[in-house]
């Protein structure tokens, strides 16, 4: 394996980024001599830090911005969305935090109950490459606040970004070894999460990935272990006349970051007698999509996927449901081959069955045409995933029922799939994670709870069972 990792800007393949693969074993030594003094540090403290932390990334948001762009394909408006993201975590951590690890001492005859909260220790965080500074940030800033130190391994795809996220935090005045970079790819992850000296394992990306993590730790049932992977969310439009609404929420649903996100909507299941009409709207909103380069004027609504790789893993997909029997609404075509730009597609998987489980991570939506709700929430339901879903339309009623009947970690009404809050959990269930979510719930599994009972002085008797 090559010791020099090298990142491309995916619109033009010119070289972003190029360094050496960390060390990982020499970084688990650094974060386990780091860990007891940043924990002991006054939370007060720790908190000031991480918000020098989000002024120096809002002060140097066109510059963070635009390498995010560069790294990742994604149009300039999206970046900078992502750099606010950033900086926002924080005052939504510390209030996390202080609400969900806060301290409790109750009194009692001769002293006290108490309930406090402990960091973990040293949590290894593996970030994701269509969100390479917002998601592992959401991940680190709840971990440091509580207390704990962070080895930080970005996607190989984005190395660039993550070297930037990390400079900001020394810069803030967390300590180097507190937060250290570990660039490489899937070995260094492995190195990471096999190492039994590591505390908590925090990851977003693919379920195989989720697995193969989740495995490695199962005979460490000490080391915390939090998933947040993927997703075949579908998406809903029951009866409404606001088409050109459900329209917009469904291009913003499906195509969002070139459909890389992983509460993109996947699968859209439409009522017949809604469908031929929502269809007039949303058709030619798609054929306005403009697809084109980060830095493009006018900016593009879609970048690139991520790399070729991608993009050709995507026609394959594509291709096998197109050979399985489904109608082709519009194409997903490739300008270039040389290059990882695709056009949105939209496929009418109507009435096929065996259709793969997966998620097609980019801008791939499946149509399914139902005749009752029935069908619909069995439609819904039909996949081993379950991080995101919504409803467009349809009575309170059949709102309720569908709330009450989806399985995902994230039900909503009336608003696309993706776009989740920062102040409130997000997670799934099944193949989409393991039952401990992130963002306004990262606090949870960034810290443990501690029940103390404490006398105010040795106080002890012994009535029964003694001669």
């Amino acid at each position: 394996m090559s010791q020099t990792l090298v990142s491309h800007d995916p619109a033009t393949g010119e070289v972003v980024w190029s360094g050496a693969h960390g060390d990982v074993a020499d970084a688990v030594t650094r974060a386990r001599t780091a860990f007891p003094a940043w924990a002991a540090r006054p939370l007060a403290e720790r908190i000031a830090i991480l918000e020098r932390f989000a002024e120096l990334v809002k002060a140097d948001t066109d510059d963070f911005a635009a390498l995010i762009a560069r790294e990742t394909g994604k149009p300039l408006w999206e970046a900078k969305t992502e750099v606010a993201t950033v900086a926002a975590k924080v005052a939504i951590s510390v209030r996390a935090h202080a609400e969900r690890t806060g301290e409790r001492v109750d009194a009692a005859p001769g002293g006290s109950f108490a309930l406090r909260h402990k960091p973990h220790g040293v949590m290894a965080v593996l970030g994701p490459y269509n969100f390479p500074a917002h998601l592992p940030n959401g991940h680190m800033v709840p971990a440091l606040i509580a207390g704990n130190v962070c080895l930080f391994k970005p996607s190989e795809k984005t190395p660039a970004v993550g070297e930037r996220l990390v400079r900001y935090y020394h810069e803030a005045g967390v300590p180097a070894d507190a937060v250290q970079l570990v660039v490489g790819t899937a070995a260094e992850g492995r190195a990471l999460t096999s190492d039994p000296r590591i505390d908590g394992v925090l990851f977003t990306g693919s379920s195989t990935t989720g697995v193969a993590i989740a495995k490695a730790l199962a005979e460490r049932p000490g080391t915390i272990c939090a998933l947040e992977m993927g997703g075949n969310n579908p998406l809903v439009v029951w009866d409404t006349d606001r088409l050109a609404d459900s329209a917009a929420i469904i291009v913003q649903s499906a195509y969002t970051t070139a459909g890389q996100r992983c509460t993109a909507a996947r699968r859209l299941i439409v009522r017949d007698s809604v469908a031929d009409p929502l269809m007039g709207e949303l058709l030619p909103l798609i054929d306005r999509i403009r697809v084109g380069s980060a830095f493009d004027d006018p900016q593009p609504f879609m970048g690139p996927v991520i790399d070729n790789d991608a993009a050709d893993g995507l026609e394959r997909g594509y291709a096998q449901l197109v050979e399985m029997g489904a109608k082709v609404v519009r194409p997903l075509e490739r300008p270039d081959a040389g290059k990882p730009f695709l056009t949105p597609a939209l496929i009418d998987v109507t009435g096929l069955s065996g259709l793969p489980d997966r998620e097609l991570f980019g801008p791939v939506l499946q149509l399914r045409r139902v005749a009752d709700m029935d069908e619909a929430i069995a439609a819904a339901n039909d996949t081993a995933y379950g991080l995101s879903a919504s409803f467009v339309g349809g009575s309170e009623d059949d709102w309720q029922r569908f709330w009450r009947e989806s399985r995902a970690g994230i039900v909503n009404r009336n608003r696309p799939t993706n776009g989740a809050s920062s102040a409130a959990p997000f997670g799934g269930t099944g193949m989409s994670g393991n039952h401990r979510p992130g963002a306004y719930y990262a606090a949870d599994y960034c810290a443990y709870p501690v029940a103390s009972a404490e006398g105010d002085m040795p106080e002890g008797s012994m009535a029964i069972g003694l001669r």
